[in-house]
């Protein structure tokens, strides 16, 4: 009789634990659920609006060498709209022609000599986050050797088209997939993965850049499958919701992360970098490409962005227009979410965007866009609030 008793107790204790058990399970699931704030889209919290002009080549960057004069010319640009995405990625590969490309430039000598890189003297052409990125990893590899390095720019941060850049990490109309060779893509996708890395090691409040949640609000289905830019083994923490009553009203949303870079912050602290490191810079505009041949620096990367286009005389690249419009910071936005538009949340406020308009150089806003933009924001948000039937 005991022994029963001890084990109708046991069993009782057993099955209030186990209730206890999935209750708390189901209690923390709550608790975690993850909470999306809305965002307030309305027009009197636009604190600004901006237009910038992504550099854009059908055929993607280019990251070339080539002799000029007494000159090594080394080429960065053309990235159109993942400028800072790929900074770092394509600076690399850039650096990397300094000895690759040697032969060129001592062409012209009467008899050979050995290559002295400790000895050199670089110029960087354009203070973007391209220039800036190339200039830092020529000094983190010849800079204890000797090296100086210049950027010679007509402008500076914050006054770069660099600056006006969402910084949503994600290589973006950067070209066309059927003017592109299969060497490109191995060349992009290098760069992107190198990028990639290089900006994992920054993240943190001093440079701007940091992880964040970002949604891709999906219409098709077949379009869950497809490749993220650059690779999907970039964007980490990737799932399927298929709940439009808990993500923005959507039948498919793809979650993945990825990282947000601040371009007040962060091109601000690679300036720093770079004069710390003892490099100069020097305000200067370039009309014509044999001003170059004045230089007192034996190597020269061409980082003009879309400036490219005349200096160089590269009539492949052109602009891309993006107008955005830039609503009150909110604090409590702590995700990214893509569809017809973007919003990027930063401390300098919420970025919304989604205009592509290939060939257009005009740099003033316009009314039609922002209407656009405000209109397509508040749909997405007044879907998220939509109540649903059962």
């Amino acid at each position: 009789m005991v022994a029963e008793l001890n084990r109708r107790k046991f069993i009782g204790s057993a099955l209030a634990t186990g209730a206890f058990l999935a209750t708390a399970r189901v209690a923390r699931a709550i608790a975690t659920e993850r909470h999306l704030a809305p965002v307030k889209v309305s027009r009197d919290r636009v604190i600004r609006e901006v237009v910038g002009l992504r550099p854009y080549r059908a055929e993607g960057f280019v990251i070339a060498a080539e002799k000029f004069g007494n000159k090594l010319l080394i080429h960065n640009y053309g990235h159109g709209g993942a400028g800072i995405t790929l900074s770092w990625g394509t600076a690399s590969l850039a650096v990397d022609l300094v000895h690759g490309a040697e032969p060129l430039a001592l062409a012209s000598a009467s008899k050979p000599r050995r290559s002295n890189t400790t000895s050199r003297r670089f110029a960087v052409l354009g203070s973007g986050v391209n220039g800036l990125s190339t200039a830092r990893l020529l000094q983190r590899r010849y800079g204890n050797a000797g090296a100086t390095v210049t950027i010679y720019a007509k402008d500076l941060p914050p006054n770069t088209t660099s600056n006006i850049a969402g910084g949503f990490w994600s290589p973006t109309s950067v070209f066309d997939t059927g003017a592109i060779t299969p060497q490109f893509n191995e060349q992009f996708r290098q760069a992107c993965r190198l990028s990639n890395r290089a900006f994992q090691l920054l993240v943190g409040p001093e440079y701007g850049v940091g992880w964040i949640d970002t949604f891709e609000l999906i219409v098709n289905e077949p379009n869950l499958t497809r490749e993220l830019p650059g690779g999907n083994d970039l964007y980490p923490a990737h799932e399927i919701h298929r709940d439009p009553d808990h993500y923005f009203g959507y039948k498919y949303v793809r979650q993945y992360s990825t990282m947000l870079i601040e371009p007040q912050t962060y091109l601000n602290t690679l300036l720093r970098d770079f004069y710390i490191a003892g490099g100069k810079v020097v305000v200067k505009e370039f009309r014509d490409r044999r001003e170059l041949l004045r230089l007192p620096e034996s190597v020269i990367f061409n980082c003009t962005g879309l400036g490219a286009r005349t200096l160089f005389n590269d009539q492949k690249l052109g602009p891309v227009r993006g107008q955005l419009e830039i609503l009150l910071p909110q604090p409590e936005i702590d995700y990214c979410y893509l569809s017809s538009g973007y919003m990027f949340p930063r401390h300098d406020g919420i970025v919304l965007g989604g205009t592509f308009d290939h060939d257009d150089w005009s740099l003033e806003p316009r009314a039609d866009q922002r209407n656009w933009i405000l209109e397509t924001h508040t749909e997405i948000m007044n879907a998220s609030n939509r109540p649903r039937t059962p």
